[in-house]
């Protein structure tokens, strides 16, 4: 099973390298279900790995010069704060709650990984930064970051885009200077009342900074759309097995039970279906050289 563990934790790296986030929120499912770590330790050590994973990953980018420092540093400072914040209540929350939530932001990052993000005209340089509107995002972010463990790169990612114009390899790169500082400040509000099992932590984080630093030399050089979507998959069908992992055993004993399961499951597929046409109408529509009325 370590064996297993270890290369899964080298997936985990890798997919932060590549996309700037996603890999994070298979680190608690890894350690929870093949390491056999309680949740709220797991989210913890989540945190550690992440933060090591990301800041090791970010010095490729850095060389390349596809990271801006002054967005991703006062990103990451607002991020911290709810960060901390995020790791202070987590603990305090029941497990199973917490390992839901965590399903739900799975399901999350999988239609957003499925979907793809659209890139926006790029915008001339702005003088200033909109400071306020990047510190509000920052908490919000660092607030379920610090919550579920995951780095929140997938929020983070498009949000650089939108507020910085930035193209997606230096919003990619900017993306773990934030994840790497938010899940610092995680970990410290979580060990205030959790403790760590550093010989499971430091083992998984050392293979999912090998990944890390292969997903970062990867990331100027591959065409990773397909690479992104079929991770997607594969972390909804991972957020789907923990929502169900969750669900009360007397649910499946009962007629509404399995109703209001396989009413989820059908909702779930539907918006994921609903994504997916979305955006082969927009692709069929700028072939056409139509104009895109998708939007409103």
């Amino acid at each position: 099973m370590i064996v297993l563990t270890l290369a899964a934790a080298v997936v985990v790296g890798l997919t932060l390298g590549l996309f700037g986030g996603g890999g994070s929120i298979l680190t608690v499912p890894l350690l929870v279900y093949f390491a056999g770590v309680p949740a709220k330790s797991a989210i913890a050590m989540s945190l550690f790995v992440v933060a090591v994973t990301s800041a090791v990953s970010a010095v490729g980018h850095a060389r390349a010069g596809r990271i801006r420092w002054k967005t991703g540093l006062i990103f990451g400072l607002a991020g911290m704060v709810g960060a901390y914040g995020g790791g202070l209540i987590g603990p305090r929350l029941p497990e199973a709650l917490l390992l839901a939530a965590f399903a739900l932001m799975m399901v999350a990052t999988a239609t957003a990984m499925i979907r793809g993000r659209k890139s926006p005209e790029r915008r001339p340089a702005h003088s200033e930064l909109p400071v306020l509107h990047v510190a509000v995002e920052g908490v919000v972010v660092g607030l379920v970051t610090g919550l579920v463990g995951a780095g929140g790169g997938f929020l983070v990612v498009p949000a650089l885009v939108l507020l910085g114009g930035m193209p997606m390899s230096v919003a990619v790169g900017t993306s773990l200077v934030v994840i790497a500082m938010k899940s610092l400040a995680g970990l410290a509000g979580y060990m205030q009342t959790v403790q760590v099992d550093w010989g499971i932590a430091l083992p998984v984080t050392v293979a999912a900074v090998v990944g890390g630093v292969i997903g970062g030399r990867l990331a100027g050089r591959v065409q990773a759309d397909r690479l992104r979507q079929a991770f997607g998959w594969f972390v909804l069908v991972m957020g789907g097995f923990v929502l169900v992992q969750q669900a009360p055993p007397a649910l499946f004993h009962t007629v509404w039970g399995v109703a209001v399961l396989v009413a989820i499951g059908v909702v779930v597929v539907a918006l994921v279906a609903y994504l997916l046409l979305r955006k082969g109408r927009r692709r069929g529509v700028r072939a056409r050289g139509l104009p895109d009325l998708t939007n409103g």
